[in-house]
């Protein structure tokens, strides 16, 4: 540590420039994550808050709510399968609203309607205003972003391409399906949305797009068996299956990915090229007695200390950025997932410095120093 550090002092500029280029990585690993993760919740942020552990669709729907179609009848039935403590069912359609008697297209909004049965713990936590109520079809709760386009409780919207009008009666948060701002309402009322054209229930009694299951232990293979016509998948499935969802995480992991195998290679090689260049000065010391284990500890030293300070500065910068981003874009800063990327980060540069050490290790004195011809 002592060499490290009397070097680190000597040679300000040289590791300035390569603390720089560790900043800039881990800069846009950072913001990157954090990108990703914003996607993700657009995506999949309603799927990801609810409490449940197992989702039942219809049979050959790939584990989509598009592609399903089963009866809320069946539910009951979910219910005494084996640990299975509780089932609740749930619809989704994408759709446009507007505020009622609105006289310009700029005041139209995509949503994501979604049915839910009041009471049920498919039904978010309201942050302000009333939750859903039985009886009360046309009350709706809403992501509480729509307050940023003007929505606020007790606003009625029409609902476009159907003579259907909904009032706010509640804001719930963080609760997004599709990339849109969920509008949650009674599973009767969207039924009624959703299904408005004749046979578009396919001849189902009570349609809906998927049944929830919470129970830790439960089988998929039995709950299909024991119930025709379904297919049963765990939580994360379900919100593999969200359209876009599995390739916007893939794209995201890929350039982490690329960046992580970039940084290593430029720590690898800033470092070799810097003890080719003191290739002298490490047979020297060794000459005088310095090991090869007090000579490599040195050198992963600098790269751990120099890489501690540039991931510290970097998470810096991306929370600064993240302070200054538009409330539009989908950026969602997690603390694990910093602290997994700033771990591997630093792993990743500590391990890159051990080239250099190898290359310490087979440095001959004599050769070093020019005694041998």
């Amino acid at each position: 540590m002592f060499l490290a550090l009397r070097e680190l002092k000597h040679a300000k500029l040289r590791f300035v420039m390569i603390g720089m280029i560790l900043v800039l990585i881990s800069w846009l690993v950072f913001i990157l994550s954090g990108l990703g993760n914003g996607l993700s919740s657009l995506s999949a942020a309603t799927f990801k808050n609810m409490d449940t552990d197992y989702v039942v669709f219809e049979d050959g729907s790939r584990h989509s709510m598009l592609r399903s179609v089963i009866s809320e009848d069946l539910s009951e039935e979910l219910k005494k399968q084996e640990y299975v403590k509780d089932a609740a069912p749930m619809g989704s359609r994408t759709a446009v609203v507007l505020k009622e008697n609105a006289t310009t297209n700029d005041e139209k909004i995509d949503v994501s309607l979604l049915g839910v049965n009041p009471g049920t713990f498919l039904e978010p936590e309201v942050i302000e205003g009333n939750p859903l109520a039985e009886g009360k079809d046309l009350e709706v709760i809403v992501n509480d972003v729509l307050k940023n386009q003007g929505i606020k409780i007790g606003d009625t919207l029409e609902i476009e391409g159907s003579d259907e009008v909904i009032k706010v009666v509640g804001f719930v948060e963080n609760e997004s399906f599709n990339h849109l701002p969920a509008v949650f309402m009674t599973m009767d009322y969207w039924r009624k949305i959703h299904f408005a054209a004749t046979g578009s229930d396919m001849g189902v009694t009570n349609p809906v797009n998927a049944i929830m299951l919470q129970g830790e232990n439960i089988v998929p293979e039995d709950i299909n068996q024991s119930v025709e016509g379904i297919e049963t998948a765990t939580k994360q499935e379900a919100i593999n299956g969200i359209p876009g969802y599995t390739a916007e995480n893939g794209t995201i992991m890929m350039m982490l990915g690329f960046l992580l195998a970039i940084s290593a290679f430029v720590i690898t090689v800033f470092f070799y090229v810097i003890t080719l260049q003191k290739s002298n000065q490490f047979g020297i010391m060794k000459a005088i007695g310095a090991s090869n284990a007090f000579l490599g500890r040195a050198v992963v030293s600098q790269v751990f200390m120099l890489a501690v300070i540039s991931i510290g500065l970097g998470i810096l910068l991306t929370y600064g950025t993240a302070a200054i981003l538009p409330e539009a874009m989908p950026f969602t800063l997690d603390p694990i997932l910093v602290i997994i990327y700033a771990i591997i980060l630093l792993v990743v540069s500590v391990l890159s410095s051990l080239f250099s050490v190898r290359k310490i290790t087979k440095i001959d004195p004599l050769q070093a120093i020019g005694r041998v011809e």
